[in-house]
C-alpha cells in the first residue's frame, strides 16, 4: 500500500474517532458525518474531473504528436525515393560515359596498334 493512501486511511479513521467521541448529540453527529461525506464526495468528483481533463489533453498532444512523426516520416521517404531515383540516374550516366570511353580509348588502341604493326613492317623489310 503506498504512503499516501497509509496516510488518507490514517486521517478518515482519525476523523471517524474523534466525530464518534465528541460531545455531541447522535443527530449532531450524524449531521456532522453526512456533511463530511458529502464533502467528500464532492472533492472526489472534482479530482476526477481535473484528471479526466488532463488525460484527454494528452491525448490529444499524443495524437498530434504522432500525427506530425508520421508526416515526417513520409516526407522523409519521400525525399528518400526522390534520392534513389536521382543517385541511380546519375548512376546510368556515369555507365553510359564510361562505355563510350573506353570504346574510344580501344579504338584508339587499335588504331595505334595498327600504326606501330605497320611502321614495324616497314622497318622489317
Amino acid at each position: 500500500m503506498s504512503k499516501a493512501a497509509k496516510v488518507a486511511i490514517a486521517a478518515a479513521a482519525g476523523f471517524v474517532a474523534g466525530i464518534l467521541l465528541a460531545p455531541k448529540s447522535g443527530k449532531e453527529t450524524r449531521k456532522d458525518i453526512k456533511n463530511k461525506a458529502v464533502e467528500a464526495k464532492n472533492v472526489a468528483k472534482t479530482k476526477a474531473n481535473q484528471a479526466k481533463k488532463v488525460a484527454k489533453q494528452a491525448g490529444r498532444a499524443a495524437g498530434v504528436s504522432a500525427d506530425k512523426a508520421k508526416a515526417e516520416a513520409s516526407e522523409m521517404m519521400e525525399s528518400a525515393k526522390r534520392s534513389g531515383k536521382v543517385v541511380a540516374s546519375e548512376a546510368e550516366k556515369l555507365s553510359s560515359e564510361a562505355r563510350a570511353r573506353a570504346s574510344r580509348v580501344a579504338a584508339d588502341a587499335k588504331r595505334t596498334a595498327a600504326d606501330v604493326q605497320k611502321d614495324a613492317e616497314k622497318r622489317l623489310r
